[in-house]
């Protein structure tokens, strides 16, 4: 085969999987940790591919199943798209199930694998009685395939969903105070001395402010700097609109939303965290805890929380006003980014990503460097991270959907 840069990384993590599993022997587990491996697509077309495959096939073993192609208006590719799949309760539609991956872009290659199993494995005659599925596919496709956290248009897609365009007048003034901090704009030098004392700067910074003021106005999304981080749009982003156009025809029919939304970045490393959105109703709060029985939620009543708005889950349940909505973001961690040091570590990466995207690179090693720290921020090669992640995964749909 020829060897190119995406294949030759490919290449050596199938290297290193090998070298994992052969550490222990072969067994039963062992082929079980090949299987979710193999889940892993490395480039945005293959992701697409391995998902438009899987809904054809339950298209085929289905009825009522519709699939389609949201094209993404875009500038410079008329290859992006957001691929649904819907199949239908069989029976009674009690329960909607959506299952959503890729609204920030590059953190849909794990969203990709973790839907591939749910759709090889856990959809079944059983689970269909009563649930319908809503399979939404690549959210920020743009993102996705050029290993990006938001749209062409420098978007946050988590900062943009509302019903309300009152949302895109919002002033996040703590944003505003720290813009010198959070968006440089000169060339990216990885060595600078800036960007070798910038844990120094940012201790600084929380020592001024304390962490949990500094994380509310940073990750709250932003709508005054288009440039900057956390841009949550001065207008709604076509698929978002599309997508909820298909979420309120198809949640019509439906009591009860589940809404699971796919992410990684955020906490400790290799371990799957629970976050719901904030829940006032005593029975509702009941009603998710039971259905997470057994797994740790963080409700957001922690000195960690933050609030952010025009987040995708609430938009859901606005959409389908006087529904049961439950919903629940899996977030698997990869920086131990709930500490303060991975959290300094995590903001840093973003900073000179976009920093190099907007004013550029000193050197080509500059570029290289800053991109491959974003990618394994969110897209880890580590094997073990890998299954690690898919195991657990496993396990709680095995719960969820298998009982």
């Amino acid at each position: 085969m020829k060897i190119n840069a995406t294949n030759f990384r490919s290449f050596g993590i199938s290297i290193a999987l090998g070298l994992f599993i052969a550490v222990s022997g072969f067994s039963q587990s062992n082929e079980e940790k090949e299987l979710f491996f193999s889940y892993f697509d490395d480039s945005y077309v293959e992701c697409r591919g391995d998902f438009l495959i899987r809904a054809e096939a339950l298209n085929a073993q289905y009825e009522g199943v519709k699939i389609a192609n949201l094209q993404v208006p875009s500038d410079s590719d008329n290859e992006l798209f957001v691929d649904v799949c819907y199949i239908p309760a069989k029976n009674n539609k009690t329960r909607l199930l959506i299952l959503s991956s890729g609204i920030h872009g590059i953190e849909g290659f794990v969203g990709n694998a973790v839907m591939d199993l749910f759709m090889e494995n856990f959809v079944t005659d059983e689970l269909l009685d009563e649930t319908g599925i809503l399979l939404i596919h690549g959210m920020n496709p743009y993102g996705f395939k050029y290993y990006r956290r938001v749209t062409e248009n420098n978007v946050d897609l988590n900062r943009n969903s509302d019903i309300d365009p009152e949302l895109y007048n919002t002033v996040n003034a703590g944003y505003g105070e720290l813009i010198d901090f959070l968006n440089p704009t000169k060339p990216v030098k990885v060595g600078s001395m800036k960007n070798r004392f910038f844990v120094v700067t940012a201790i600084r910074k929380i020592i001024q402010a304390s962490l949990p003021v500094l994380r509310q106005a940073v990750l709250q999304g932003q709508y005054q700097y288009p440039d900057g981080l956390y841009f949550g749009g001065n207008v709604q982003e076509p698929q978002i609109s599309r997508i909820g156009a298909a979420i309120k025809k198809v949640g019509s029919d439906y009591d009860l939303i589940l809404n699971i939304d796919l992410h990684t970045g955020y906490g400790e490393r290799g371990k799957l965290h629970f976050f719901p959105n904030p829940v006032e109703d005593p029975v509702l709060k009941k009603q998710t805890e039971d259905l997470f029985e057994g797994y740790q939620i963080d409700w957001g009543d922690g000195a960690d929380f933050y609030t952010i708005t025009g987040d995708f889950s609430g938009y859901i349940g606005k959409l389908l006003p006087g529904k049961t909505h439950i919903s629940m973001t899996f977030e698997y961690g990869t920086m131990d980014s709930q500490k303060t040091m991975g959290s300094i570590k995590s903001i840093h990466n973003m900073i000179i990503e976009n920093q190099g995207v907007h004013y550029g690179y000193k050197k080509s090693k500059d570029q290289k460097k800053t991109e491959q720290r974003f990618l394994e921020m969110y897209y880890p090669s580590d094997p073990a991270w890998r299954i690690q992640i898919m195991e657990q995964s496993n396990e709680v749909f095995e719960k969820l959907f298998i009982r």
